[in-house]
């Protein structure tokens, strides 16, 4: 443990970090170092020394002081980190001040741009542990599709997961999106978030707010939220709302979840949208049918060329665009057609759209991917969710980032597909018994193993074998995307899809 002395140039050295990158003003520091003295009990404050890294040189010290001391404990490492970091990053309103002087001077991707790497400063998006995924890109029948094994997302240990179970239950804030997080200072159960900055922004008329994604799966993930805790809803108010955010962000898309389970996000209790940098495979394809409505003759209608069923709405005037989408929106709502099992609602609602805006120039465009949770008993887990034999790559429910092209799989792949790999170069010998046993975690992957090694032997090179179990995962994750098309990409599907823009939008072939 560093000395009462070193801690104290530790903290000097914080304070003069924030001053170079979150901007904190000089108004404040004397504010900020006594509120450093008062949480460590120290008399007087030292000069800054030479740092070279933020995390090695500053922040682990101190926590680690913290830690060893007593004033936290181990399993509440990143909680008195992100309390620590939240002393010195500047206030709410002080940041939205900045972000709105910056967007009237030099522009709102400029703003933007400054909210970002505040966000990556403050390590409130913690690029430490986002650099520890694994990605890579494959390039499939219909495009690219991008592939991330999380490793940042934090999980509880078993001690951790105990000692939450033991804290009482307070129902405040309400949810992970809602704006009281601002500052909270978290548990076992919900996550710090002094760190947290969020911008106001009107959307349909509505009181909203942006904030980075603190998991950042793809570039500049944000994540704009309903001032009020309501559940997830796309309705054509939500689409207005989704245009109004490219017009204020011609930089970023946005997109919704389907706010219903399976095809939906894993937080249906808040309404929020997801955005971010255009970088989504699903955007670089382009359309295999055109088709034109006569009361909107400048108002273009397609079906992207995509794994999934995905109607193009794009022009120029927004309120039109606006119109022709929350046709399909409704029109998709009832559309049944039991020969491809597209029940639109039984005892409850099915069918649902994961909208996704845009803005390219001046050109408003609109992805409107066609989903339905219904299942039955040959499947379960959903008619239009990947077969259980794939629940070893992916078992979650596949939502508005899958299903444009980039999936986020599960951090226990990393050593699990290494394990796999052992099976095909022959360290591991292939028992059937004891890989078919639940109690093993690598039963999972049975099914996988066996393929493989009945396909290319137990005798493989490791850079072989690297590549059979890379292929096999791409291949997977295609086959997901095609679970989730409910006009599947074969004739029969794809004569289902026109029947549903011909006779459903009543559009005409361009």
């Amino acid at each position: 443990m560093i000395n009462q002395d070193t801690l104290k140039i530790k903290l000097a050295d914080l304070v003069d970090y924030a001053k170079k990158n979150l901007s904190l003003r000089i108004e404040d520091e004397s504010f900020v170092v006594n509120a450093l003295l008062d949480l460590f009990k120290l008399g007087a404050p030292a000069q800054a020394e030479d740092y070279k890294d933020f995390q090695t040189d500053i922040v682990d010290p101190i926590v680690d002081y913290a830690i060893e001391s007593g004033m936290a404990k181990p399993e509440e490492r990143i909680l008195f980190e992100t309390r620590l970091l939240g002393i010195v990053t500047p206030m709410p309103s002080s940041v939205v001040d900045k972000f709105d002087t910056i967007a009237a001077n030099k522009g709102i991707k400029a703003a933007t741009d400054f909210m970002y790497k505040l966000s990556i400063a403050n390590n409130y998006i913690r690029m430490v542990d986002i650099k520890k995924n694994i990605k890579w890109e494959h390039t499939g029948k219909f495009g690219k599709i991008g592939i991330t094994i999380n490793l940042s997302k934090p999980e509880k240990d078993p001690k951790q997961i105990a000692m939450a179970k033991l804290l009482p239950k307070t129902g405040y804030p309400s949810c992970l999106l809602c704006p009281e997080n601002v500052g909270f200072a978290g548990n076992l159960n919900h996550p710090a978030r002094q760190t947290l900055r969020v911008i106001p922004v009107k959307l349909g008329g509505e009181n909203w707010s942006l904030q980075y994604s603190p998991y950042q799966y793809y570039t500049e993930h944000v994540i704009a939220l309903s001032n009020e805790h309501r559940p997830m809803n796309v309705t054509s108010d939500a689409l207005f709302r989704l245009l109004d955010f490219v017009d204020l962000f011609p930089h970023y898309f946005i997109g919704s979840n389907a706010a219903l389970p399976i095809v939906g996000g894993s937080i249906l209790t808040h309404d929020h949208y997801q955005g971010g940098s255009k970088v989504l495979p699903m955007f670089e394809v382009g359309e295999r049918k055109n088709y034109t409505l006569p009361k909107f003759k400048n108002v273009k209608i397609a079906i992207a060329n995509w794994y999934n069923s995905v109607v193009r709405v794009s022009g120029k005037n927004k309120f039109e665009v606006h119109e022709v989408a929350s046709m399909v929106l409704d029109k998709w709502h009832d559309w049944t057609d039991e020969s491809v099992g597209v029940i639109s609602k039984t005892t409850e609602q099915h069918n649902a759209i994961t909208p996704i805006a845009r803005k390219e120039g001046d050109t408003y465009i609109i992805d409107m991917i066609l989903r339905n949770n219904r299942t039955d008993e040959a499947h379960p887990f959903g008619i239009f969710h990947p077969e259980e034999r794939l629940h070893n790559i992916k078992k979650e429910g596949i939502g508005i980032i899958e299903v444009m092209g980039l999936f986020i799989l599960p951090g226990r792949l990393k050593t699990e597909l290494e394990t796999v790999k052992e099976y095909l170069t022959g360290k591991q010998n292939l028992n059937l018994k004891e890989l078919s046993n639940p109690e093993n975690p690598m039963s999972k992957h049975a099914q996988m193993i066996v393929q493989l090694v009945n396909d290319h032997g137990s005798n493989c090179e490791k850079v072989f074998a690297d590549k059979v179990v890379t292929d096999y995962v791409n291949n997977a994750c295609e086959q997901i995307l095609e679970y989730t098309a409910v006009f599947k990409n074969d004739e029969k599907g794809q004569n289902a899809f026109e029947k549903f823009m011909l006779e459903g939008l009543g559009v005409k072939e361009a």
